[in-house]
C-alpha cells in the first residue's frame, strides 16, 4: 500500500479549533460544543506511537477483513450522492486479539484520556455496548446514507415517531446519551476526502429526516451536512441521536478508523454482552476493562465503575447494605433482586 499518511502525521499535525483534550474531565466549553452540535472532535488524543500500534495490529490481521460486496450490505443506494463503485471493508474481533495487538484496542476502554469523556457523556459506570469495529475504505468506495437521530420513520412516513433507543438529554449540566459512538481516526481525513459527516444539532430535531435527504439527493444537501477534517490520533465523539453518515471516500490513501459504541450503566442497545464480547475476551481484560464489558444494570447495585483516571485509577463500587443483600437472598435466593 506504500507509505501511509499516518506514518508522518506527527510531523505536520496542528491543534484543531474544535477542542483539545482535557487532562482530567470534559471542560464546560467542550460540553457546550457537544450540546450545541451533537458531536465533538478532540484533537491529538492518541500519541503517534498508539496510532502506529493500532495500525500495525490491523495490518497483522488482514485475513479477517470482510468486504461488503453483497447488495444487502451496501450502505447507500447506487447512484445516490453518497455512493461510489467501491465497497467498505470491515474488521472485527480486536478485543480478542492476543498480546500487544489486542492490548492496544482493549486499552481504549479505560484509556486515561478517554475515560473522563465517557463518564461525562454516558455517566458513571459507562459500558461498551457494541463490538468494536475497524472500518477501511479505498479510493472511490461508498459512503453511508444518513442515519441515527431521535426519531424513526413510521411505515415510511416522513413525520417520524419517538425512538427510545437513540436519545440525547441534558439536565442540570449533566449529559445523557442512550448510545454514544467513539471514532478513533487512524489516518488523516482532509477537506473533500469524504468519510464521517454529520448534521449539526440534529440530536434535537423534531421532524424525521426525509428519505431523499438521507441519500443526498436534494438541492443544497452540502449546505447542511458537515464533514470535519481530522488527523490520525483525533477522536470524534457523537451521539447516535445525531444524524450522521459518511461521504464517499475520494483520497488516495486508505481510510481507517476504529469505532466503539458505549451506553450508560443500565442501558443496552446491542447483545454482545450476552457472550462477553466473544471468545477469550474476558480473560484477557484487566479488572477495569471487565467493568466496562459488564452487562447493563444500575450503579447502585454494586456496579464496578471506572474512575476518571481510567486504567491507572481504582475501580469505584457503590456499597450496598449487607442487610438488603441478606433480605434478597432470603426472598429471591440470590444477592440481587
Amino acid at each position: 500500500m506504500g507509505q501511509r499518511s499516518w506514518r508522518l502525521f506527527a510531523l505536520r499535525r496542528t491543534m484543531g479549533s474544535s477542542a483539545s483534550p482535557s487532562s482530567e474531565r470534559m471542560t464546560s466549553y467542550e460540553k457546550f460544543l457537544f450540546d450545541l452540535n451533537g458531536f465533538i472532535v478532540l484533537r491529538n488524543m492518541l500519541t503517534p506511537q498508539e496510532v502506529d500500534a493500532m495500525n500495525a495490529a490491523v495490518d497483522a490481521h488482514k485475513d479477517g477483513i470482510r468486504e461488503r460486496k453483497a447488495s444487502a450490505l451496501q450502505n447507500t443506494p447506487l447512484a445516490s450522492k453518497l455512493s461510489a463503485p467501491g465497497n467498505r471493508q470491515d474488521l472485527g474481533g480486536m478485543l480478542g486479539w492476543k498480546g500487544e495487538h489486542g492490548n492496544i484496542f482493549r486499552g481504549m476502554l479505560t484509556h486515561p484520556k478517554i475515560s473522563p469523556y465517557l463518564i461525562e457523556l454516558c455517566g458513571e459506570g459507562y459500558r461498551l455496548d457494541h463490538q468494536p469495529l475497524v472500518l477501511l475504505q479505498g479510493k472511490n468506495s461508498e459512503g453511508f446514507s444518513l442515519h441515527g437521530g431521535p426519531l424513526s420513520g413510521h411505515d415510511g412516513a416522513p413525520e417520524g415517531r419517538f425512538n427510545p433507543e437513540l436519545q440525547y438529554h441534558c439536565r442540570s449540566g449533566s449529559i445523557w446519551n442512550s448510545l454514544l459512538a467513539m471514532e478513533i481516526c487512524l489516518c488523516d481525513s482532509n477537506p473533500g476526502d469524504g468519510g464521517f459527516c454529520v448534521v449539526k444539532g440534529s440530536h434535537k430535531l423534531n421532524f424525521a429526516v426525509p428519505p431523499e435527504f438521507a441519500t443526498g439527493n436534494v438541492d443544497g444537501f452540502e449546505e447542511h451536512v458537515h464533514q470535519p477534517a481530522t488527523k490520525a490520533g483525533d477522536i470524534i465523539f457523537f451521539s447516535e441521536a445525531t444524524v450522521h453518515g459518511a461521504m464517499a471516500w475520494t483520497a488516495e490513501e486508505e481510510r481507517r478508523l476504529a469505532l466503539y459504541r458505549f451506553s450508560p450503566a443500565n442501558f443496552a442497545y446491542g447483545r454482545a454482552y450476552m457472550n462477553q464480547f466473544g471468545n477469550d475476551v474476558w480473560e484477557q481484560c484487566t479488572s477495569a476493562q471487565q467493568a466496562v464489558l459488564s452487562p447493563p444494570y444500575a450503579v447502585r447495585l454494586q456496579r464496578p465503575c471506572v474512575t476518571e483516571s481510567g486504567e491507572d485509577g481504582p475501580i469505584h463500587i457503590t456499597e450496598r447494605a449487607p442487610e438488603k443483600m441478606a433480605h434478597d437472598i432470603a426472598t429471591f435466593g440470590s444477592e440481587y433482586f
